[in-house]
Parts: structure tokens; sequence; C-alpha cells
């Protein structure tokens, strides 16, 4: 397996999200070298940590 500390990130942030199966098929990239996994990777992480964020918010009682 490639080491890919940007694409181990994305694994990790899917499976905090409770996404196995998109955090499989991006471990299967990362194992591939896809070229387009790799150029998408700044966004999927912007993307991935936005949505964190937003289930972090909803998930915060309103006091």
């Amino acid at each position: 397996m490639r080491h890919d500390p940007a694409g181990a990130a994305i694994v990790i942030m899917l499976r905090s999200l409770k996404l196995p199966g998109i955090a499989q098929a991006v471990g299967d990239l990362i194992e591939q070298g896809a070229p387009a996994f790799d150029a998408a990777t700044p966004m999927l992480s912007q993307l991935l940590k936005a949505e964190m964020a937003e289930r972090e918010v909803r998930s915060t009682p309103i006091i």
C-alpha cells in the first residue's frame, strides 16, 4: 500500500462520519495510485471537514 498521509486522513474522516463503504473505496483508490483521486484529495478533504463541522453544529443542543 502506498503511504499517503492525505489519503489516510480522508479515510479516517470517512470512518468517523460512519461511511465505511466509501472509506474502503478510497483505500482502494489509494492502493491503485489513481491520479484522479490524487487530484481530488484537497477538495474531498475540505468537503469532509465541512461535513464534520456541520454535524457537530447540528449535534450541539441549543440552550
